[in-house]
């Protein structure tokens, strides 16, 4: 029996996160590739530290000349990224930040493997497994703790952003603890929100007072009690931010990228890598079917994990856990799932529309529970395969 009363708490970190700040270039740099070739080859991590970022992994376009000629690109790529987050410190400025390029051309031993040849459908780009969530606790179908630490930054960078609130700054964390009864959210326990600000002179309550009607605005209001706990930057000052206050990483906040630890994730980050890598595309795909089977009305709560061999173009498994709350058996849902989609890579990029440069926009704020875009964003939220779904069990 799943539990029903308990709290579950999720964090967030905003855009200007030291290791978004690197997700953010990762992705703007495939999406650059992306746009000069649809088909172009991108595993691309960034470090960033105080006064530099450094760059690097493997890329391929079909014109080597190209792309040789590509790579001077890269340093403006990533300036523009720090620049529109809003980097402007004396340690870490968009302007005089030191750009290092070590991006080199792809294996050709991984190439072999994933490439399509006549006698042999295209490959995945690595083994692994893929994980998929979906709960009806939001109308955007997302674990509620997760689905509103990202809320609050997001609303938060708007304000930031606009110049309503100019002492913000774009470094910041959110953390969400709520209480479930009969297995719904129905309270806000506690708040934990650390945002970098302009002066030293600013205290926790000053930072309070500036970021609380903002999280009022963004949570339902009958979830705030008297007996919420907030923690508005508890340290106190907190000016120093971003890569000089810390190192960033690309990759390294994927359970704030999927579920918030309220499903498993495979343990492959997204950003900076093209849609032939499973690590992504695979854990769209499985997000999208466990989404649909949700908004099918089949359960009200939903898992899916793919799993898949480097070179191989079917998945190797494909599993289903409705927690109990399932209408339809999970073993018929996995049989659904094989009639209704192709899970080749070729077969979910073409499905999902990802050869396109869509990408920079999931760096921050999560890469579910987003709206689809009309360009082809976040096309895996979409619920167009539900009656597909209903059909075949």
């Amino acid at each position: 029996m799943n539990r029903q009363n308990y709290v579950f708490t999720s964090e967030s970190v905003s855009e200007g996160h030291p290791d978004k700040v690197c997700d953010r270039i990762s992705d703007a740099v495939l999406d650059a590739f992306l746009t000069e070739e649809p088909e172009a080859r991108v595993a691309c991590e960034t470090f960033a530290t105080t006064g530099m970022v450094v760059v690097g992994g493997e890329v391929g376009l079909s014109d080597k000349d190209r792309l040789k000629n590509f790579m001077g690109r890269i340093g403006e790529i990533a300036r523009d990224c720090i620049k529109d987050i809003g980097y402007e410190q004396d340690k870490f400025h968009w302007n005089t930040c030191h750009v290092m390029n070590f991006l080199h051309e792809q294996s050709a031993h991984i190439a072999q493997g994933v490439d399509a040849k006549e006698n042999k459908d295209e490959g995945a780009g690595d083994q692994g497994i893929m994980f998929g969530y979906a709960v009806d606790e939001t109308p955007e179908l997302m674990p509620a703790p997760i689905h509103y630490a990202h809320a609050i930054l997001r609303r938060l960078a708007e304000a930031r952003k606009s110049g309503a609130e100019p002492a913000l700054r774009p470094d910041a964390k959110s953390q969400i603890s709520l209480r479930y009864e009969d297995g719904k959210p129905v309270e806000v326990t506690s708040i934990v929100l650390s945002t970098q600000h302009e002066s030293e002179d600013q205290t926790s309550d000053d930072i309070r007072n500036i970021v609380e009607p903002y999280i009022r605005e963004v949570l339902p209001e009958s979830w705030l009690t008297e007996a919420t706990e907030w923690w508005v930057n508890p340290t106190g000052t907190f000016v120093i931010g971003g890569p000089d206050g810390d190192a960033g990483l690309t990759g390294r906040k994927i359970i704030v990228d999927t579920y918030g630890g309220a499903a498993p994730h495979g343990g492959g980050a997204f950003s900076g890598k093209d849609p032939t890598k499973v690590d992504r595309s695979a854990a769209y795909a499985a997000r999208y079917l466990a989404k649909n089977v949700v908004a099918a009305g089949m359960a009200e709560k939903c898992l899916i994990q793919l799993s898949y061999a480097i070179g191989v173009s079917k998945p190797l498994s494909i599993y289903a856990d409705t927690f109990g709350t399932g209408e339809v058996a999970p073993a018929e849902i996995e049989k659904a799932i094989n009639q209704v989609m192709d899970l080749s890579p070729r077969g979910i990029r073409e499905h999902l529309a990802l050869n396109k440069p869509i990408f920079q926009r999931t760096a921050a704020y999560g890469h579910f529970g987003r709206a689809p875009e009309t360009d082809g964003g976040f096309s895996w939220e979409r619920t167009d395969l539900a009656d597909a779904l209903k059909a075949a069990v």
